[in-house]
């Protein structure tokens, strides 16, 4: 049986005559999108840890096997055993006492985060479908590329849960009003969409990938050398200079790369802006699901507003605003209390059944209106657990 994820090193050249190493982790799961299991994450943070220790490696590269999907999410199939068993235990009013969902969160939600503040430059590849869990493998990388087979979407209110992996921080720094628009309607976005919003930074031709490789490996790359003595350990190469290098050879990329598609998202934008101005959720929810328009791409946006949970959907728009002035690592903080609040009530995984185990689409929400949700319901989601503790 094939490893979830590949990894490889690909050698390179470093100034001075040198050669240094690239390091390449391929999701390897096409047959479920290269749907994110717990797994694949511990894999991924483990061998990322050691590329960023190496002073061989000059950058890593994140991609996927197939030409379907980057990473379409989280496995969510034990996800949704881990919510049944723990929703039937005596041990149901604790949110902690589900281990699997604390574990899966937290090392997703660390794996996040060690992309994030990754010393050497990350590049993912986003081709194909880039959703939830993928996102957030994308989205702190330092070079991010779109392709024109790229979609991307954080439509987690539509299974009765809110774009995590840290959606609750690079929401919050899309243009304008599309950071909660997004939240609420989970709209797709095409490479064009990706650039305007902020969650890619170059766009290529999939099929200039290969060429990538070997552009990699012939740049002259600054190599981090040993400190000297018996606790030796890397030292950081120029700061910004193969960040420098790599964002030159993408660059070259784009150019190449045919015509950008339209954006919806910018074309919209004004649009946007107005129909969630005030900030206010119930007005949000309601101009976005009463809008009446022939664009396709708003049909369905509201469209998913109107089907999505709606305690889902007042989580999305009131975490933003509780992660507003939050720093990266007390968002990811904020999200992982949030989502193991979410595995412990019914609506996630009730989204889970109707959408992918029994695939009704019919799924039953608790609350089921907006009129329903409480004050105190909703506070509920924030109430702080001893997560120190647990993890420890």
């Amino acid at each position: 049986m094939s490893a979830p994820v590949l990894f490889r090193s690909v050698p390179c050249r470093t100034r001075g005559g040198g050669h240094g190493q690239i390091g390449v982790a391929t999701l390897n799961a096409p047959a479920t999108l290269n749907a994110l299991s717990l797994d694949m994450i511990v894999l991924l943070d483990e061998q990322l840890a050691a590329w960023e220790a190496d002073p061989a490696v000059v950058l890593v590269m994140l991609e996927s096997a197939g030409d379907k999907a980057f990473c379409a999410g989280g496995d969510l199939q034990q996800l949704y055993r881990s919510m049944r068993e723990h929703h039937a235990s005596p041990q149901a009013a604790n949110p902690l006492a589900n281990a699997y969902a604390v574990e899966f969160f937290g090392r997703e939600y660390a794996l996040d985060y060690r992309i994030h503040t990754c010393a050497k430059p990350v590049l993912a590849w986003g081709h194909g479908i880039v959703m939830g869990g993928g996102i957030g493998l994308m989205a702190g990388a330092s070079h991010r590329v779109v392709t024109e087979g790229s979609r991307l979407a954080m439509p987690e209110v539509a299974i009765g849960l809110y774009p995590d992996v840290g959606g609750s921080w690079f929401l919050n720094r899309a243009p304008g009003r599309t950071g909660p628009f997004l939240a609420l309607t989970g709209a797709p976005l095409n490479a064009a969409d990706a650039l305007f919003a902020g969650l890619a930074d170059y766009r290529a031709a999939h099929a200039d990938k290969a060429r990538l490789l070997d552009m990699l490996q012939t740049q002259e790359w600054e190599r981090p050398e040993r400190v000297a003595g018996p606790a030796a350990a890397p030292a950081a190469a120029p700061r910004g200079a193969n960040h420098h290098h790599l964002g030159m050879l993408l660059a070259r990329l784009q150019k190449a790369a045919p015509p950008a598609p339209a954006s919806p998202l910018r074309e919209h934008f004004d649009l946007i802006n107005a129909l969630c101005a005030s900030g206010n959720f119930g007005d949000m929810v309601l101009r976005i699901a009463s809008l009446e328009s022939e664009d396709r791409w708003l049909q369905k946006a509201a469209a998913a507003l109107r089907k999505g949970s709606p305690g889902a959907a007042w989580l999305a728009a009131a975490i933003q605003q509780r992660a507003r002035h939050l720093s990266l690592a007390e968002v990811f903080r904020l999200e992982l209390g949030v989502s193991l609040m979410c595995a412990a009530r019914p609506d996630f995984a009730e989204g889970i059944r109707a959408l992918i185990i029994d695939k009704d689409m019919a799924p039953r929400w608790q609350p089921a209106s907006l009129a329903d949700i409480s004050e105190t319901w909703g506070e509920g989601f924030f109430t702080p657990l001893d997560l120190e503790r647990k993890t420890a």
